[in-house]
């Protein structure tokens, strides 16, 4: 298990993103997932039958494991795990093509989601979420060598819910923008943003280059009711802003406007956990690439769909 220490790096050139190549560092949740998958509504007071699994999981290393399954070459992932589950997800993140820097957090366990997934509500889930050592990321945690040879920088939206990981956030923002490496997010969930509160969100995620909000967290962010109106309006905020929109596919906006609607693929899902992860990996696997944004969202629409036909929100291991 690796803990990065302060100065230590992966080596290669100061910054790639100039160039349009290097690796794609992701920061954020490492989570242990347990799926439960039922049918109709749960019985109350009694028992419901449910298939259930034991899954790796987490928003961010979620996407850095698409990321490196829709052929990123390069895709490191900083998060921090409990004792108790750190080889298994430092073995799982490693089998997916990522190559992990787990914290690991003697005070605190692994974050773990349950995931209940109604099979008769085209899959829907809803999670109860213990975010455990994953929301103790710091900014000790960080150290700016981790940024050597990276073209782009992603943070799972979850950082921003606990005070020691928005203070990474804000780290690890200014030290990409000194390097001159592009910054992306993912908001991540509707509930905790509505706890946290619009406007704090928004300065926190002042000087992104890129936002990928989920149709309902696009809504949310500008109190429009219109997806379309919303992802607009946060170009105005953001210079690129890509809306999921599940099987409605997704909008590129840019400068105060929608550019693009990418439709979505053909799916019979299973489980919809993951599935906006995997649209954000594969986007982002895209870009570091050099396909332009609406290149990129096909990418990501094709990735969701491949997801919401598996159980969990990780792709295949490579191999």
């Amino acid at each position: 298990m690796t803990t990065p220490p302060q100065g230590a790096g992966y080596g290669g050139a100061q910054s790639a993103a100039a160039s349009g190549t290097g690796a794609l560092l992701v920061v954020g949740d490492v989570i242990t997932d347990v799926v439960a998958r039922h049918q109709g509504p749960l019985a109350p007071g009694t028992d419901t039958a449910a298939a259930i699994r034991t899954v790796p999981g987490g928003a961010g290393a979620n996407v850095a494991c698409w990321a490196a399954y829709r052929g990123c070459p390069e895709v490191r992932l900083l998060g921090r795990v409990g004792v108790d589950a750190a080889d298994w997800h430092e073995r799982e993140l490693a089998a997916c093509g990522v190559r992990p820097r787990l914290v690991v957090d003697r005070q605190a366990a692994t974050g773990t989601v349950i995931c209940l997934v109604d099979t008769g509500d085209a899959a829907e889930r809803t999670f109860l979420t213990d975010s455990g050592a994953s929301l103790r990321l710091e900014p000790g945690d960080w150290s700016d060598a981790l940024l050597d040879g990276v073209a782009r920088l992603h943070l799972s939206g979850y950082l921003l819910f606990s005070e020691p990981s928005r203070a990474l956030v804000t780290v690890a923002l200014r030290a990409a923008r000194a390097r001159g490496v592009p910054v992306s997010l993912d908001p991540a969930s509707a509930g905790f943003l509505t706890r946290l509160g619009v406007d704090r969100f928004l300065e926190l995620v002042d000087g992104l280059d890129l936002l990928l909000p989920s149709r309902d967290e696009a809504c949310l962010l500008t109190g429009l009711p219109d997806a379309s109106d919303a992802a607009a309006k946060l170009s105005r905020h953001v210079p690129l802003v890509v809306a999921k929109q599940g099987r409605d596919g997704a909008l590129v906006a840019r400068a105060g406007a929608v550019s693009a609607h990418v439709p979505a693929m053909p799916a019979t899902p299973t489980d919809t956990t993951g599935a906006g992860d995997a649209f954000t990996g594969a986007f982002l696997a895209a870009l570091v690439a050099g396909a332009a944004p609406e290149d990129a969202a096909r990418e990501g629409c094709r990735a969701g769909a491949q997801a919401v036909e598996r159980v969990g929100g990780r792709p295949p291991a490579k191999g």
